[in-house]
């Protein structure tokens, strides 16, 4: 069965005629969170974004996001951007945001860009990492933000398997079924996968330019069975090759998922 999900409209009040755009670099523990996108009567990122704009600025402003999250997933480099008339320096909407803001979102700084940047459409890659705490026991300083998995991984086997995604490919079997809304293309160009050991942690790092439902999430889930010995290269390979919706898995939590940054053709604040 498929859920509908209903957002609330927000009627802007800013005057588009004298509005200037501003670019927020974003940091969240999602946790709390059923995502980045707004949604009714649910805690979201971007609800919490637009009332603090609307405690600092008075304006009631509409934010895009560079990349949606999906519920309890986090992010270090998140980008938003939005139109106000405040004359407030770019100061101001860092430490003036984090002051409305709660203790789990924070601004990592502001940027003045050309009032057609448009955050989503002109990024050219986002890179996310998931975790993986590899031990027997459970920890919980980390388990906000990584999901455990007790039997030894082989790193040196999720690393071949990671060069198998690199290239554009069609990677329908690492998207999770869509329901009524499927995706209109299930190509992506996957320009970075690997896996690295730090200690008892497992970081798998990808960077493509766009991302499907649950790709990572379901990404790195196929790659534990690989470290785990439970699949072959080979068989990673096939669910490249058959191209079926949710083939690949499991789909790991989403406590170990976060967005690190969001990457495009100049600096952010040269986007003018």
């Amino acid at each position: 069965m498929v859920v509908a999900i209903t957002r609330p409209e927000v009627k802007e009040t800013v005057n588009l005629e004298t509005a200037t755009r501003i670019a927020l670099v974003v940091e969240y523990d999602g946790t709390n969170y059923f995502g980045s996108q707004l949604q009714a009567n649910q805690p979201t990122i971007q609800a919490e974004l637009e009332k603090a704009l609307k405690n600092l600025t008075g304006e009631k402003v509409r934010i895009a996001a560079a990349s949606r999250t999906d519920t309890g997933v986090h992010a270090h480099g998140q980008v938003v951007s939005f139109k106000t008339t405040t004359t407030l320096p770019l100061e101001a909407f860092v430490h003036g945001l984090n002051h409305y803001l709660p203790d789990d979102i924070a601004v990592r700084s502001a940027h003045k860009t050309a009032l057609s940047f448009n955050a989503r459409q002109m990024a050219i890659s986002r890179e996310y990492t998931y975790t993986i705490l590899n031990s027997a026991t459970r920890s919980p300083l980390t388990a906000r933000f990584a999901h455990r998995i007790a039997g030894g991984l082989d790193i040196e086997a999720m690393n071949s398997a990671c060069q198998l995604l690199v290239g554009i490919h069609d990677f329908a079997s690492f998207a999770s079924e869509m329901g009524d809304e499927p995706e209109k293309s299930t190509s992506r160009n996957v320009r970075r996968a690997d896996v690295m050991r730090n200690g008892e942690m497992i970081i798998f790092t990808i960077v493509a330019n766009a991302f499907l439902r649950h790709q990572v999430r379901n990404t790195a889930g196929a790659l534990a069975q690989v470290g785990l010995g439970k699949m072959s290269a080979a068989e990673f390979n096939h669910l490249l090759e058959v191209k079926q919706p949710g083939l690949a898995g499991p789909t790991l939590p989403a406590c170990g998922l976060c967005l690190v940054q969001v990457n495009y053709p100049c600096a952010i604040e040269e986007m003018r």
